[in-house]
C-alpha cells in the first residue's frame, strides 16, 4: 500500500478540515491531503524544498504554504503558523496535524501542539520508531518516559504501521512508524494547569531511578517543605519510595494536582 495514502487514510480527514503539516518536502503528500481538506497551513524550512512544492502546489487554492521554522525554539510553537492556523479555523472545520515530520524535530512539535489553546484534534504522523514507542509506553518499562505521560494524559495512542528503512528514499538508518493521536477532551479537561503539569510531570522524571520522595522535595524546592511533599504524596496515594517510571498516568495527575494545591 502507498504509506502516503496510509498517512492519509489514518488521518480519517474530512472536507470540513484545517490540516497543518510540518515538513512539506516536495508538495506530493501535501497534495494529497489538499484533495479533500478544506485548508492546509503547510510548513517547510529549505529554502530549495520550498521553491519545489510551491511549483507542485501551485493549482491548490486550499494550501497555504510557509517557509519557516515550525518552532520558536524548543519549548515553543512558532506563533506565525498559530495564526494561520487560526485564521483557517473562523471559517473551517477541525484542525489536524498530518505530517512525515522531521525526526529532529518530531518531540517537540508533538509536545507543544499539546499545549496550545487549541490543540489539534488529531495528530497522524510518521515518526521514528522508538519515538512511538515511548509514546506509547506503560508504567515499569523502559520507554516510559515524562512525554508518555504528557501525551497519554491527553490522547488515545496507536501505532498505526511499522516501517523498514527500505521502504523510504534516502533510506534513514532507524525504523519508522505512523502514529495517530486522538485528542480526548475529558482526559485534557482533567488538567486544570495544563503549564504546571508540563513542567511538573518532567521535573518527575530528570532522576528516573530515584525515590519519589526526594524527587518532588528536589522539583519544590522553595516551594514546599518536606512534610508539605510528604502530605502530597500520602493524598495522591502514592509512598515515597516508589519511582516515577512506576506511576501511572492516572497517579501522576493526583500527585501533581496535591502537590499544586499546597502552593
Amino acid at each position: 500500500m502507498n504509506l502516503q495514502q496510509l498517512l492519509v487514510d489514518s488521518a480519517q480527514l474530512t472536507d470540513e478540515d484545517t490540516v497543518l503539516e510540518i515538513g512539506t518536502g516536495t508538495g506530493a503528500l501535501t497534495a494529497r491531503i489538499a484533495k479533500g481538506v478544506a485548508a492546509v497551513i503547510t510548513v517547510e524550512i529549505d529554502k530549495h524544498l520550498y521553491q519545489l512544492a510551491s511549483e507542485e502546489l501551485i493549482d491548490f487554492d486550499n494550501v497555504t504554504l510557509l517557509q519557516q521554522d515550525a518552532l520558536k525554539n524548543k519549548n515553543r510553537f512558532n506563533e506565525n503558523i498559530l495564526a494561520a492556523v487560526e485564521a483557517s479555523l473562523r471559517e473551517n472545520g477541525p484542525f489536524k496535524l498530518v505530517a512525515n515530520l522531521p525526526y529532529n524535530i518530531a518531540t517537540p512539535v508533538i509536545s507543544n501542539l499539546l499545549a496550545c489553546k487549541i490543540p489539534p484534534e488529531s495528530m497522524t504522523v510518521t515518526i521514528q520508531k522508538e519515538l512511538a514507542e515511548r509514546i506509547i509506553a506503560k508504567p515499569s518499562t523502559k520507554d516510559y518516559s515524562h512525554l508518555s505521560v504528557w501525551i497519554q494524559s491527553q490522547c488515545a495512542a496507536e501505532i498505526v504501521r511499522i516501517m523498514p528503512p527500505s521502504v523510504f528514499w534516502p533510506q534513514p538508518k532507524v525504523e519508522s512508524a505512523i502514529i495517530h493521536l486522538k485528542l480526548d477532551e475529558a482526559r485534557r479537561a482533567r488538567i486544570p494547569d495544563l503549564p504546571f503539569f508540563h513542567t511538573f510531570n518532567r521535573s518527575l522524571f530528570f532522576h528516573r531511578r530515584k525515590f519519589l520522595r526526594s524527587v518532588v522535595i528536589s522539583a519544590m524546592k522553595k516551594q514546599l517543605d518536606k512534610a508539605q511533599v510528604d502530605a502530597s504524596i500520602a493524598e495522591a496515594g502514592l509512598r515515597g519510595d516508589q519511582r516515577a517510571e512506576q506511576l501511572s498516568v492516572e497517579n501522576i495527575l493526583a500527585l501533581c494536582e496535591a502537590v499544586r494545591s499546597r502552593l
